[in-house]
């Protein structure tokens, strides 16, 4: 009998997240529909009016944050979550600064690009158009709730915002915020949606709303990427691991390479674009790592290297072939001593996950063929693998960073969530 109740509330509860996500979802496209005719002007005064109200409630927001954490550490959430999870005054004032960079952007939609005449008369170009309603799935960080609704409302899309279960309270509190500022612009409050429950059916359903979702962007770990993939009926944005590498090549500047190489690997741990292999090449190896691995030691970094690390750091422990594929997201560093420019390249692309990969050299040459044959979204010459961040490219904030080669690839800001449509300018032509 027990069972028997225990199936017919499963299967109420299953029936009432599907009746919500399906309202969230038709909110959503007739946001969307709002959104695209609404103008710059309409929209940076949403913007405005959303800093306002979560400067007005940051200790709100921030009290939340608090019962996260504290959630957090009871459910034993490693180090490099609690660090995503944490929102310090100082990244609160770093989301609003986001925030405050996405108003300043210039507005791509309607931008009209290519104009050429064509031999028949008319005038072919493209312009710049939203997605229309965008679904994102993320873990840990609550500051991309704020990232991810100030670029899809810049760009004029409509967005659909679960968040992981560790961070509900950060989320919600927020979300409050962002809704407040977006009824006092006289904009749709459905214009972003974060869904209140932590139930995990609903993300199932998410990614299969193909009639109200265009796109569904997941940013988290491997394992949430990989079952979005598999599950979803929209097309997907994905960012798989940050195994992001530096590689000291033999002309490398080594007064430039210590400070990159510390800065790439400890400035935060729990990142994605923090390095996880440093790659030296043979000729300077005996030179340069007992160097970095002093600075290593002092930031309580685990070095794991080949033999010939091993022979030359008599701490490092010997590295497993599982290694080289590693995203730590921890004070732990792989390194391997290879012989060359070629080398290096061959295990960047075998091991990669064509995140953020660093040369340091002097050599032009050298830089010029690695930045043409390392596939990677961001490849990066004599600077730190932390530069791979949508903020540091002037982007004002990123969505996520695509690892995909379409639709978008590397930091997705506003141009990454408008697609193309082409656009005829005639004046009677007609085809003969």
């Amino acid at each position: 009998m027990n069972q028997v109740v225990n199936q017919s509330h499963t299967a109420q509860t299953d029936h009432s997240i599907e009746q919500m996500m399906t309202t969230l979802g038709l909110q959503a496209r007739a946001a969307s529909r709002v959104l695209a005719g609404a103008t710059t002007q309409q929209k940076n005064a949403a913007l405005d009016a959303i800093y306002q109200e979560l400067k007005n409630q940051q200790d709100v927001v921030l009290a939340a944050n608090a019962i996260d954490m504290e959630n957090g550490r009871t459910n034993n959430l490693d180090a490099a979550l609690l660090d995503r999870l944490e929102l310090t005054p100082a990244r609160f004032n770093g989301m609003l600064e986001g925030l405050r960079d996405v108003t300043s952007l210039a507005d791509p939609i309607g931008a009209i690009t290519d104009l050429t005449y064509r031999p028949s008369g008319i005038q072919l170009g493209k312009m710049r158009v939203p997605l229309g309603v965008v679904g994102m799935i993320y873990e840990s960080r609550p500051n991309v709730t704020l990232e991810a609704a100030s670029l899809a409302l810049k760009s004029g899309n409509a967005i659909i915002l679960r968040g992981g279960s560790e961070a509900f309270h950060s989320n919600q509190a927020i979300a409050k915020s962002i809704q407040a500022g977006l009824k006092a612009a006289n904009l749709p409050e459905a214009s972003v949606q974060v869904i209140n429950t932590p139930d995990r059916a609903a993300v199932g359903i998410l990614v299969t709303m193909s009639e109200y979702v265009d796109v569904i962007i997941p940013r988290g770990g491997k394992g949430l990427i990989e079952r979005i993939s598999r599950e979803a009926r929209v097309p997907v944005i994905k960012h798989l691991d940050g195994n992001c590498h530096v590689f000291v090549e033999r002309q490398a500047d080594l007064v430039k390479a210590l400070p990159i190489c510390l800065n790439s690997k400890t400035h935060r741990y729990g990142v994605c674009n923090a390095m996880e292999t440093l790659l030296v090449d043979a000729p300077i190896a005996a030179e340069f790592l007992p160097q970095i691995a002093a600075l290593y030691r002092e930031k309580g970094v685990e070095l794991r290297g080949d033999a010939t690390t091993c022979s030359i750091l008599s701490d490092a422990i010997p590295a497993t072939e599982q290694d080289w594929h590693e995203e730590y997201l921890a004070p732990i560093l792989a390194i391997k001593v290879v012989d060359g420019l070629d080398e290096a390249m061959a295990h960047i692309n075998h091991y990669g996950s064509h995140h953020t990969d660093v040369i340091l050299t002097e050599n032009y040459a050298k830089a010029r063929r690695f930045l043409n044959e390392v596939d990677s979204s961001s490849v990066m010459v004599n600077a730190s693998s932390r530069f791979a961040d949508g903020f540091e490219y002037g982007l004002g904030a990123e969505i996520g960073i695509s690892t995909d080669k379409i639709h978008a690839r590397g930091p997705v800001g506003l141009e990454g969530l408008t697609p193309q449509k082409w656009i005829v300018l005639g004046d009677g032509q007609i085809r003969v």
